[in-house]
């Protein structure tokens, strides 16, 4: 069996559990949505540089492995809109334009005591990059809270939709794409995280929540699997339409 990237994390006493027992697969659904969590400036800063060199005008990113994501998130965003499944973008409520603080305003310290620049950069923190820019027609949604779903319609519009699959890409691995992984099983979705399309600035911490979502609220896949299974439902979805 291929190597998962928590595998080095775990003790003989976890992977003598996971030998012992039988795991059943979530699967996909009929009808599946892509969701795209907190892919936003304040994650990648505006180049590519090693985390602790980021961190000191942009310190919420997550350095190179988030620049490292963008191709990857960008294959799975055009085999979604390829495939005409509904698209969500999901980021941060902006402070300093909506009068409403975000959870992450706490670590952020006051507007009042930020530089020019300083303050230039958090106005920008939360819009979503170039790469992945949405489109015309596409969701997007702005959250208060860790969880995508909490404090957002994003539930209603995903039964609009009649989706039952949730593919969960972005940030961070421990934190909103956990936090909207446990809702969107909470609320009966069935959810597929896709491995190279989440990114957190620990490495312990994404590998082991890795671990726990597919152990507990969802499949953890690759993005060659999930890009396999997408290509196979829009052809049957196509050959359905031309025999109707």
């Amino acid at each position: 069996m291929t190597e998962r990237v928590w595998d080095k994390f775990l003790t003989q006493n976890d992977k003598d559990h996971l030998a012992a027992s039988k795991q059943t697969r979530i699967g996909f659904g009929k009808r599946p949505a892509l969701v795209l969590i907190d892919v936003y400036r304040g994650v990648f800063g505006d180049e590519p540089e090693p985390l602790l060199d980021a961190i000191k005008t942009w310190p919420g990113s997550c350095g190179p492995v988030a620049w490292d994501a963008i191709p990857h998130l960008q294959t799975m965003l055009t085999a979604a809109r390829e495939a005409e499944i509904p698209v969500v973008h999901v980021t941060g409520i902006n402070d300093l334009q909506d009068s409403i603080e975000p959870w992450a305003v706490r670590r952020m310290g006051p507007a009042k005591e930020l530089s020019g620049e300083e303050l230039e950069r958090r106005k920008r923190r939360w819009d979503i990059i170039d790469e992945v820019a949405p489109l015309p027609g596409e969701g997007v949604l702005r959250k208060a809270a860790p969880s995508a779903f909490y404090g957002t319609p994003l539930a209603g519009h995903l039964n609009y939709k009649d989706v039952d699959t949730l593919i969960v890409v972005g940030e961070s691995t421990s934190g909103c794409v956990r936090a909207s992984v446990v809702d969107a099983a909470a609320n009966r979705y069935r959810v597929v995280v896709v491995e190279e399309c989440v990114f957190d600035r620990h490495e312990a911490a994404h590998a082991i929540n890795l671990f726990d979502m597919d152990q507990k609220y969802a499949d953890v896949m690759s993005l060659a699997d999930v890009l396999e299974w997408l290509a196979e439902w829009k052809a049957e979805k196509d050959n359905a339409a031309t025999s109707a």
